[in-house]
């Protein structure tokens, strides 16, 4: 058995869920992997909590579900304390990164994946934001080090999207990508269409459903889906990527009369993030766009994201998740946890 000494930074819904799910899951993976994760310190935006001998993940995931603090531990909590200062302490394996995403510099996730690093841990990211703004200098300092970085749960939640373009696809090359990757705009597309809703009660729908914010910018507009196509075409396409090198429009203007026309003539309306080989580059690009009714991504629901990866010698491959809330993301910073250690 290996344990494997973890710390994690943020305590939201992800990282409160991954807790549930090793609480449920640590004897199985033991079993099946010959791997025990020890939570050795974690941190939120109240303080930390520090505990060589592994804190107990029951007792966090319940404070947290209480709305409380894990500087709130007896004995190991620390209130102040921040994840930096937490990772300048600690002896650790990896960190799990899942503080919010901050996409202006992308702190505080930026500087702690880059102490961790310094510090010998690998990296599981949760949080896009140092991916998005600083992709290659990140890999280049792991790679400095001998230590990975591994990002699944970032583009689409619990679908391997990332896994499949970066692993799967190995000796192939990608001429497409086609991906519905923001939830969101899904839902709301979806429910337009199927039940005549005004976007207007769509993305109330949406924010009633909670999963949409109250400013639910970031999801309408393009952006987060544009988020994760930068990841993409850094990791799967091998493409020096930033937000200005896309162009980004999202579904604020569509209304039920243009997703009329669109079924009068068997097509949907879908917000796809799009890479598309144009000779030695690659144009990127996210935009609501009409797709036939017996496309893959034409047939997914309210609640799911899919990609399409075209490529040059494996055909077509498609990839679904019908994902209604944040676990399946948690889930797969679980897959990367296990899959540093294959």
């Amino acid at each position: 058995m290996k344990t494997i000494r973890v710390a994690l930074i943020g305590l939201g819904n992800i990282g409160r869920n991954l807790l549930d799910i090793l609480v449920h899951r640590q004897a199985a993976i033991a079993h099946d992997h010959g791997l025990r994760f020890s939570l050795v310190a974690a941190a939120d935006s109240r303080g930390a909590a520090i505990c060589a001998e592994g804190l107990d993940l029951a007792q966090l995931r319940d404070i947290k579900l209480a709305r409380g603090s894990v500087a709130e531990i007896p004995l190991h909590g620390r209130a102040g304390l921040t994840g930096l200062g937490m990772l300048a302490q600690i002896e650790a394996d990896v960190l799990v990164e899942a503080s919010p995403t901050n996409l202006v510099d992308g702190e505080p996730g930026m500087s702690c994946s880059r102490l961790a690093l310094e510090r010998g841990m690998h990296l599981v990211f949760a949080n896009k934001g140092p991916l998005v703004l600083a992709y290659d200098d990140l890999m280049a300092q792991a790679a400095s080090v001998g230590r990975q970085v591994l990002f699944s749960g970032t583009v689409a939640g619990g679908l391997p999207t990332v896994n499949i373009g970066v692993r799967d696809l190995a000796g192939s090359g990608v001429t497409r990508v086609e991906g519905i990757f923001n939830g969101t705009t899904n839902y709301i597309l979806t429910r337009m269409a199927n039940e005549h809703l005004s976007y207007d009660a769509a993305v109330k729908g949406a924010q009633a459903a909670g999963i949409a914010e109250a400013d639910p910018t970031l999801d309408v507009d393009g952006w987060d889906a544009a988020n994760k196509l930068v990841i993409i075409a850094n990791s799967v396409l091998h493409r020096p990527t930033r937000l200005q090198d896309l162009t980004v429009k999202g579904i604020r203007d569509i209304t039920l009369a243009d997703l009329d026309a669109a079924a009068a003539q068997g097509q949907a309306i879908k917000l796809l993030a799009i890479a598309e080989r144009q000779g030695g580059d690659y144009a990127l690009r996210v935009e609501p766009t009409w797709l036939p009714l017996n496309h893959p991504l034409a047939r997914t629901g309210m609640w799911d994201m899919a990609v399409v990866y075209y490529t040059d010698y494996m055909g077509v491959i498609s990839a679904i998740i019908e994902e209604e809330g944040p676990v399946p993301t948690s889930a797969a910073v679980l897959r990367d946890m296990i899959n540093l250690y294959r």
